[in-house]
């Protein structure tokens, strides 16, 4: 494969990073998956070792080094050591960034630093029981009184739902008027009439909890109000196309380990006396699956350098995005495939990488909501599908 952009001082992040992995998460996820969460103190312990959100400034425990290549490594490295049921990424990079862009600096000195040092936890809340992709159908409201909005609805499949101290929660503020008139509410733990349903049980992910968010006439300040009442629908849309470089990024991390797990199982098992990597179909698949592999890593690199230059846009994200997310899913399924019987059992790696990755189609935009944003760019307006205006 072709040399990779990274400093000298990146290097030397992953080594580090790579250790507190195997030092203070590897040995714990087998317990966090039977758990069915990750314990809080993985968060902390990133902290601090100062490797769960390295881009803020220093005055809030950060490096202040925007970097992306900095978090790309977290994602690979988190990914490679099949501890990526930890969201650790959600946390500092999806979410945690929406204070510092959004927020004022009343709300970056009160959440920020706790944030870095993995004392307060972070999650999103957008997706609703009858309304994913499609913002447009959110019904959760929330209505202005006096010093306060009362908030009321629910959201679900919500990531870190259960740990979660800081929620941004996406309500509608003008819903008879304005379909697009939403707004983002900082919901912190312990405010009344915030409750979390069960902890899902999931195909994948085993430790990572999702949960269901309900608002009961929630009395949210108007100091917990993010960027201005009503933009909250272009604050989520200037965040997607980095959420799915990240998404990206952590899938070709994982189609690359099923690809090394494979590799490495058929060069040992044998099969009509000779191992199974000796069969040209063996080669031919790998050989195929070898190339998409570091074609697409080259993709991402780009849209990573893209991202760092301030030149990232929706439609490249999404090309990373559903590129990235079947070619995951594909190199797992190979995997199982050539493992043979193996493939199946639970206590081969390649089963769990199997099981984790279909979600990655699916979630932050489907394969098929990625299809419309790329098919709207390339066929232009007049081809425009009415429900490409909610992404």
């Amino acid at each position: 494969m072709l040399p990779r952009d990274f400093t000298e001082e990146q290097h030397m992040f992953r080594d580090a990073y790579r250790k507190f992995l195997a030092t203070e998460i590897v040995p714990h996820m087998e317990d966090w998956r039977e758990a069915g969460i990750v314990d809080r103190s993985a968060f902390e312990k990133a902290g601090q070792n100062g490797v769960l959100m390295v881009w803020p400034e220093e005055k809030y425990g950060g490096i202040g080094d925007n970097d992306f290549r900095f978090e790309q490594i977290i994602i690979e490295e988190t990914a490679y050591a099949r501890v990526a049921d930890w969201y650790n990424t959600l946390h500092s990079r999806l979410v945690g960034p929406y204070l510092t862009r959004f927020g004022n600096e009343e709300q970056c000195n009160r959440f920020l630093a706790k944030c870095v040092s993995g004392e307060t936890i972070l999650a999103i809340a957008m997706t609703e029981p009858d309304a994913g992709s499609d913002l447009a159908g959110m019904r959760t409201t929330a209505v202005e009184q006096n010093d306060h909005w009362v908030l009321n609805g629910s959201k679900v499949f919500i990531s870190n739902g259960i740990n979660a101290d800081l929620v941004i929660v996406a309500a509608k503020t003008d819903p008879d008027n304005n379909p697009h008139a939403m707004t983002l509410f900082l919901v912190e733990r312990g405010m009344e009439g915030f409750e979390r349903g069960a902890n899902l049980k999931k195909m994948g992910l085993k430790a990572q909890d999702t949960a269901e968010l309900f608002f009961n006439d929630v009395k949210v300040p108007k100091s917990n109000v993010l960027d201005e009442p009503g933009r909250g629908f272009y604050c989520l849309m200037e965040g997607l196309a980095e959420e799915r470089l990240i998404g990206a990024c952590g899938y070709i991390a994982a189609a690359q380990l099923s690809y090394d797990l494979t590799a490495d199982y058929v060069k040992e098992r044998k099969a009509f006396g000779k191992p199974v990597a000796a069969f040209q179909n063996t080669q031919f698949t790998l050989a195929d699956l070898r190339t998409e592999l570091d074609i697409a890593q080259c993709y991402v690199d780009q849209c990573v350098a893209a991202q760092n230059a301030g030149m990232l846009t929706p439609v490249d994200a999404a090309k990373a995005k559903l590129y990235a997310s079947e070619l995951q899913v594909k190199a797992a399924n190979i995997g199982v495939q050539l493992h043979g019987g193996n493939g199946y059992m639970d206590e081969y790696p390649i089963s769990r990488q199997y099981t984790d990755a279909k979600i990655s189609t699916i979630y932050a935009g489907s394969s098929e909501v990625m299809k419309i944003i790329i098919s709207r760019d390339c066929l232009g307006e007049d081809f425009e599908s009415i429900s490409t205006r909610n992404f």
